[in-house]
């Protein structure tokens, strides 16, 4: 049965949003086409319809979980225009996000499985980067936009690198002393409350 153009636009954005979420969760090589399509609520034969191969979708969904995430923090600092920064790094330092990497930073989800794709996947990734990086420069303190950018890349290692080891941990209080170590570290308060 032939699909009309706009339900093959929904399909196509239901695919791309189920995968944003399965890919952070998963890792790229975690869930294959037919289980995502399955997820999707579609069959696997209308996958090659959609997309021209796994790694267009991984592109796709990557720059869906960017747009999500970047969306957040825009989100969060207009609740907070005295000072974005403090509660997006709480935000990022908490055990909700720990325990919830199909919602969260594709960064601290998927770092390494970027690392080892092909350029269209990395490319979508550095864009991603550099967006990230632009929006800490613009938060964060500093006497120059040059200082500002130094301290977003660090404060970019930090958070990422964090979120990493804790989700590596089996150890919850590991977890949450990695986390607030590096809150401490940022000058930021952690939200360590457990998560649901």
């Amino acid at each position: 049965m032939k699909v009309s153009r706009e339900q093959a636009v929904a399909n196509r954005e239901r695919v791309v949003d189920v995968a944003a979420r399965l890919f952070r969760e998963r890792g790229f090589d975690g869930i294959g086409v037919a289980d995502l399509m399955k997820a999707a609520g579609l069959t696997h034969g209308g996958f090659y319809g959609q997309f021209g191969s796994k790694e267009e979708l991984m592109a796709e969904a990557s720059e869906r979980a960017l747009a999500q995430t970047l969306a957040y923090w825009d989100r969060l600092a207009a609740t907070h225009p005295e000072g974005p920064w403090p509660a997006m790094a709480a935000a990022y330092l908490s055990d909700l996000h720990r325990a919830s990497p199909g919602e969260g930073c594709l960064f601290a989800a998927l770092g390494s499985d970027v690392a080892r794709q092909g350029e269209v996947v990395r490319s979508v990734a550095t864009r991603g980067l550099a967006r990230i990086i632009e929006r800490f420069t613009e938060w964060l303190p500093g006497r120059s936009k040059a200082a500002r950018r130094d301290k977003a890349l660090v404060a970019l290692a930090s958070l990422v690198g964090a979120q990493v080891l804790a989700r590596s941990s089996s150890d919850p209080q590991l977890a949450q002393d990695i986390l607030a170590a590096v809150a401490a570290a940022l000058q930021v308060a952690p939200n360590l409350e457990p998560s649901a």
